[in-house]
């Protein structure tokens, strides 16, 4: 299906979005709607018969435990309602522990890199089968931007999707700014990955912006699109020509003239292309045997090491335990502060009234929670708790903030904060399970 040129609908710049020339579709992050209605900005631009897509980011698909019922009831309601051609979500694992590890569950709050081995390659599959049968249109996945790589990979970026497209015969979304950051970040060339990845396969493309720090470039989704993302375009241009290419914007959106000007950029780099349909190189295949991983131990046994993996590198992210043999202790640590510093804008968002409320002590006190309290239920949730915290800690020290913190934790959680009685309870739990 030919898309056009679209942008990612965001409640921000809704108005923006609605009166931009141009747009052929847009994209909304599928968890931030309804399962039963629209926000009024969606069904207008439906109603101009502008497509919309859900995008979804919480199935982690590449986590080692099958894709949840519930979620995936979600997507499909949402498809329906949005009567769209296929929905999208990403290459990634969100969560890990479990039962599997007989440990807590984590919440990365943030899509993190499943290892290019076989083995993940397996559950990645076959999760995306259960996926496949449970939507009521097409699925197409995400290449993700990373800051960390796994040790052992037993294949490149473009083999790993070109066997997941070949298995599952699931479509593509290529993110070139996601190829730009795995560039910088692993020293990956998208060219190559372009090359060997089935260009066939891709249903559409995003174009994002983000910055570089101390050598390393972050996805921000909050800055200008980049002349070396368009570049990247610029690749995948001449070799086919997209059917959709979107711009994402996720924070910072700057006024309706700059998206527009972006949006422009992104047309002369389309039309300055020379698509044609260029083959895959020799390297588009892995070479040599496969090892031998499902057949010999079963599903059930490789995804339990996939757990293992998964748990063991997000707790080193989240929780502070020792970093997993083979990984690189720098890069763990900027991408553990970036999952904080996230986690508490995010917060921000979801709950406004804690920094409102806190005042420039807000961002501090997360942080320091953070370190921690895991995240394990959600944002929301999450909001809960740190509040709960401060009140438990008799936080904050003015009367008058403490108060209201006390009101709105009262509004959205019980009746009445803890009492010292189950303070000490709470206490007394922690201290058994740090054992």
């Amino acid at each position: 299906m030919e898309l056009g040129i679209g942008i990612g609908w965001r409640p921000e710049i809704a108005d923006a979005v609605e009166a931009l020339p141009g747009i052929d579709w847009v994209e909304a992050v599928a968890e931030n709607l309804c399962d039963d209605h629209l926000p009024a900005s969606l069904t207008r631009l439906r109603e101009r018969g502008v497509t919309v897509v859900p995008h979804g980011v919480s199935l982690g698909l590449g986590g080692a435990d099958r894709p949840d019922p519930g979620r995936l009831a979600g997507l499909a309601a949402r498809a329906a309602l949005l009567g769209t051609p296929l929905v999208t979500e990403h290459i990634a694992f969100v969560r890990a522990g479990g039962p599997r590890t007989a440990s807590p569950v984590l919440e990365a709050g943030h899509l993190l890199p499943v290892p290019r081995t076989w083995a993940a390659l397996d559950v990645l599959c076959e999760n995306v089968r259960i996926a496949q049968d449970s939507l009521p249109v097409p699925l197409a996945l995400e290449n993700i931007a990373a800051l960390i790589s796994w040790p052992d990979e037993e294949l490149t970026e473009g083999q790993f999707l070109a066997e997941l497209v070949e298995r599952t015969g699931v479509r593509l979304l290529i993110d070139v700014a996601n190829l730009h950051t795995n560039h910088v970040n692993r020293g990956e060339d998208p060219a190559r990955a372009l090359d060997e990845l089935p260009v066939e396969a891709i249903a559409y493309v995003h174009v994002a912006g983000g910055v570089e720090k101390e050598g390393v470039w972050h996805d921000t989704h909050a800055h200008p699109v980049t002349e070396p993302v368009l570049a990247v375009l610029a690749e995948l241009r001449s070799r086919v020509s997209p059917p959709g290419v979107l711009l994402e914007r996720d924070d910072d959106f700057p006024p309706a003239a700059e998206l527009a000007g972006e949006l422009d950029a992104i047309r002369a780099t389309l039309n300055a292309g020379r698509g044609g349909g260029r083959a895959r190189g020799d390297s588009a295949r892995p070479t040599g045997p496969r090892p031998p991983v499902s057949g010999s131990v079963g599903p059930d046994a490789v995804r339990d090491r996939v757990a293992m993996a998964q748990t063991s590198l997000l707790s080193a992210l989240v929780a502070g335990t020792p970093v997993p043999e083979g990984f690189d202790h720098r890069r763990l640590g900027i991408q553990s502060r970036a999952l904080a510093a996230k986690r508490a804008d995010v917060v921000a968002k979801v709950a406004p009234e804690l920094p409102e409320i806190l005042g420039q002590a807000y961002r501090g006190a997360f942080l320091a929670y953070a370190r921690a309290r895991p995240m394990s239920a959600g944002y929301r949730r999450d909001a809960l708790d740190f509040a709960e915290q401060l009140l438990v800690a008799g936080r904050p020290e003015d009367g008058a903030a403490r108060r209201r913190l006390t009101h709105w934790w009262q509004d959205r959680a019980t009746p009445r904060p803890p009492r010292r009685t189950t303070r000490l309870a709470r206490a007394a739990r922690s201290v058994l399970a740090g054992r």
